[in-house]
């Protein structure tokens, strides 16, 4: 690798690192408040409690990533070039850093998986309230999802928990050197542990639009308007899918040896939006909730009648409505 492709390519790594740290930190103070709102100064719940994890875990992965960037700087006492016979300090100050750089990989694809499963836990819990927290479907989501979990955990073991998985490459520049890790191994595992990922992440989409559409036929049948909830979180799952099938794509590319220009920029993309993305769909759903006219407004959104218990909710509309075919004039009166 020439000089010029070396200085282009930790250019390339300094502007992804400078435009992840800048996202994920605006993303963040964009949310706070509203986070202080609905989090904080309301009482605990399960889907609280996910929020927390999803956004703090993003964001401690996505700095973490920032920061680091995938390289480590090598003192000048310290060099790795096979012709040069190292000292004792040398040799011991450059497995330091070897060491360093692979627990560093190892925190972050762990981290990744950790997100994963949080990430889906809410769509599988959404999924049960949409259904009238039905627990047989709650039971069948869970039971196919632990075996993706163990094969998330087995695949992290093999792929990133062993060391000799990993070569050191050295980056000498005029003025200094880094040393970064690469992957001994080809894209074939990754391949294989992104197809039941997706096809699991496939069940859950399909599912929440059966249910949607089960939901806007009965409302046609009685003449009434979608719940905006349900339609809020079927579109939220899609998006999600759209999501995650783009990042399983991405991390499959990184394995393979493509311009540091593209490579960056997947990273870019994997270190940022899943992220960004997760918490605000929740949040999102909880600032509608409290600017709705709901007739449960005060309540938590996970524990209100509008979307855990839709049959509720649905015939206290059509008592309204009901109510308003009734008596026309008093409606009239109250709207003005």
């Amino acid at each position: 690798m020439s000089e010029q492709e070396i200085v282009s390519d930790l250019r390339w790594n300094d502007n992804v690192s400078v435009a992840m740290i800048t996202l994920i930190s605006y993303e963040y103070l964009l949310l706070l408040d509203k986070e202080i709102k609905y989090v904080w100064k309301r009482p605990w719940s399960l889907m609280s409690c996910l929020y927390l994890v999803v956004r703090y875990l993003g964001l401690f992965l996505a700095l973490l990533c920032g920061f680091w960037g995938g390289l480590l700087y090598i003192p000048e006492s310290v060099t790795v070039s096979p012709q040069v016979r190292l000292r004792a300090e040398s040799r011991q100050s450059f497995n330091v850093l070897l060491y360093s750089c692979y627990i560093l990989v190892v925190l972050i694809e762990w981290g990744f998986s950790v997100y994963f499963c949080f990430a889906e836990a809410i769509l599988i819990w959404r999924l049960y309230a949409l259904c009238n927290q039905s627990k047989l479907l709650l039971y069948v989501l869970v039971g196919l999802f632990l075996p993706i979990i163990a094969l998330s955990i087995g695949t992290d073991i093999y792929l990133y928990s062993r060391r000799n998985v990993f070569s050191v490459i050295e980056i000498t520049t005029p003025n200094v050197k880094y040393c970064t890790l690469s992957f001994n191994i080809g894209p074939m595992p990754a391949i294989y542990t992104s197809i039941p990922i997706v096809c699991y992440d496939i069940l859950l989409v399909v599912l929440a639009v059966v249910i949607l559409a089960r939901h806007l036929k009965e409302r046609r049948e009685v003449h009434m308007r979608a719940n905006i909830y349900m339609v809020m979180i079927v579109r939220y799952h899609i998006l999600y899918f759209a999501l995650n099938l783009t990042n399983q794509i991405l991390l499959v590319i990184l394995w393979a040896h493509i311009p540091t220009s593209a490579m960056s920029l997947s990273e870019l993309f994997n270190d940022t939006a899943p992220f960004i993305l997760a918490p605000r769909l929740i949040i999102s759903i909880w600032d509608t909730h409290a600017r709705d006219n709901c007739m449960e407004v005060s309540t938590a959104f996970e524990d209100c009648v509008c979307w855990t218990s839709p049959l509720r909710f649905e015939q206290h509309e059509m008592d309204s409505y009901s109510s308003g075919m009734l008596i026309p004039q008093h409606e009239e009166i109250e709207v003005e």
